[in-house]
């Protein structure tokens, strides 16, 4: 028998499954909520559900089979419907509405419950169901496809629920993406009479964690009724695969920012006619469904200034693109920007035997310091110049404002001073001054401070010191340091190790490393100005003298 291998695409929680996952990232979770009260011309039975499927190529994503519905029911009531028709298909075709003569198919194993009622479907069940060897033979008799050919790679399966339920007293059959459809049509009169369940439960019960067939992954809310257009761009369908997808080419960034961290960014605003405080330019920033804005910007004709806001990145890591519009030109109107976690590489575990025979101390890192920038902004006030027009034979004179707009450069700076002090932990107990034996620990203290002569809106302090040792040759594990207090003076030291004994804030030298100079190296970041990133990059030594194991010795017991 040959082995089934699928992933079943269509929301964001991991299960185990009856057959091996080969996608990395499987898509599966429900959303919805409470359907509220029905009436005899509008309603819903829970359990009144099915499954559109289509099979698709793989390689250029177009449908091989036509559609076919499995529901666990006869649906022999059905009045009105919409052919066979998948979402794909509706990217170039309308709706067509059928009257009568509606089939399903009513597979071999039931179905599990596909639409919840009240946002608690079985995800669990719904995955293993359409994974599983039986279902998928099902679904390849019915669409007179060959089992083998459909599980071999080159073909995925479309998804789509569908709903059975009275609709103005006539029974109706759809898709998501149909009703959405159909309530364009109707005036929003479906949803005005089952939004919990036509713009709800159905598009919901089923969505993309990572984009395929064209249609984007779905990261908004589980819970709250969608728009037609939100449900025909986004809803409504999973996917089955039976191949690894193609992974997503790397994103290119313009700019990398930490994750937690206040950053400012900013853009290049340019123009060919003044922009005064009777007509200033702007910039907003779209940013994670944000938008920030910087207002009442002065330049003078054919000038230019930077634009810009401050905000706070993301907890998690990811790459997020920022939109830029304005009324000037913008130098940028799309920033990439990549969020990292420095948090997550720390040294392992060090151990008694580590050995590393053929280690020679490294030379310290040499890399350029920013340390001071500038930048500004244009001030702009109206220039009084009073004229006296004289009047004519049969009119008064008068005087006339033919001032104009003047324009100043208020320029500012901000300047980056650091310091670092290491020294042996308070429990290396032959430690002196800055002299320690190899495998007991160290500390580190940063102290930053940021001095500017701009307003608070346009800097932030050092906020982030990571440290790189020796024995990694200063690069493969670092530490990220714990930040003590906030603002423009800020200081920093190692977290708690969760390999210290005793919970210190320290770094292991290893036991193997060599007698000679230990040196640490850290670079202060994020110290954030419009003009760019502030940062200083510290070093401090220590002498490593014999190791632990002269500490300690063995003898008989009496």
């Amino acid at each position: 028998m040959k082995r089934l291998i699928c992933a079943l695409l269509l929301v964001a929680m991991l299960f185990s499954l009856s057959v091996p996952a080969f996608a990395a990232d499987p898509n599966i979770d429900g959303g919805g909520g409470g359907m509220g009260q029905g009436t005899g011309q509008n309603s819903w039975t829970p359990g009144r559900d099915g499954v559109r499927i289509t099979i698709v190529r793989d390689s250029d994503n177009t449908p091989v089979s036509t559609p076919i519905d499995f529901a666990n029911g006869e649906n022999g009531d059905i009045v009105i419907h919409f052919g066979s028709v998948n979402k794909i298909a509706y990217r170039s075709s309308g709706l067509a509405p059928h009257n009568g003569n509606y089939y399903s198919i009513k597979p071999t194993n039931a179905m599990p419950r596909i639409i919840s009622s009240n946002g608690s479907s079985n995800i669990t069940a719904i995955r293993n169901y359409f994974c599983r060897e039986g279902t998928i033979r099902d679904i390849a008799n019915a669409a007179g496809f060959d089992y083998d050919t459909l599980i071999g790679g080159e073909y995925k399966i479309l998804l789509e629920p569908i709903a059975y339920f009275k609709y103005n007293s006539v029974m109706f059959a759809m898709t998501a993406t149909e009703a959405a459809l159909y309530n364009k049509q109707v005036g929003n009169g479906l949803r005005s009479k089952m939004v919990s369940l036509s713009h709800k439960n159905l598009p919901l019960s089923m969505f993309l964690e990572t984009p395929d067939l064209g249609f984007p992954a779905w990261g908004g809310s589980t819970t709250q009724a969608q728009n037609d257009e939100t449900i025909i761009a986004n809803l409504g369908l999973g996917i089955i695969r039976f191949s690894e997808p193609d992974p997503e080419p790397p994103k290119e960034s313009n700019v990398i920012y930490r994750c937690d961290t206040e950053v400012v960014t900013a853009v290049t605003l340019s123009t060919g006619s003044q922009k005064t405080p009777d007509n200033p330019a702007y910039a907003r920033f779209a940013i994670n469904g944000r938008t920030y804005s910087h207002n009442s910007i002065y330049i003078p004709d054919g000038g230019s200034q930077l634009a810009w806001v401050k905000w706070r990145t993301s907890k998690e890591p990811g790459y997020i693109t920022i939109t830029v519009s304005s009324n000037c030109s913008v130098s940028s109107s799309e920033i990439v920007a990549q969020i990292v976690d420095l948090d997550k590489n720390p040294p392992p575990d060090p151990q008694a035997n580590d050995r590393n025979d053929g280690f020679s101390i490294p030379s310290k890192p040499s890399k350029p310091n920013v340390t001071s920038l500038t930048w500004g902004e244009w001030d702009c006030w109206w220039h009084e110049y009073w004229v006296w027009h004289s009047g004519g034979e049969d009119e008064d004179g008068w005087w006339e404002d033919e001032g104009w707009w003047a324009y100043a450069w208020l320029s500012y700076s901000a300047n980056l001073t650091a310091e670092m002090q290491t020294k042996p932990d308070a429990k290396s107990p032959t430690a002196s001054g800055k002299t320690m034996k190899s495998g007991y620990g160290l500390n580190a203290n940063v102290s930053a401070q940021v001095r500017s002569s701009a307003p608070g809106s346009h800097i932030t302090g050092a906020q982030n010191v990571v440290a790189y040792f020796p024995e990694f040759n200063y690069t493969t594990y670092w530490r990220l340091l714990k930040r003590l207090n906030t603002g423009y003076s800020s200081t920093f030291e190692f977290q708690k190790n969760k390999y210290s004994t005793y919970g210190r804030p320290c770094h292991f030298s290893p036991v193997w490393f060599p007698d000679g100079r230990y040196t640490t190296y850290t670079e202060c970041l994020d110290a954030w100005t419009p003009a760019g990133m502030l940062q200083i990059n510290l070093t401090d030594d220590l002498t490593i003298r014999d190791s632990l194991f002269s500490d300690w010795h063995i003898r008989p017991i009496k």
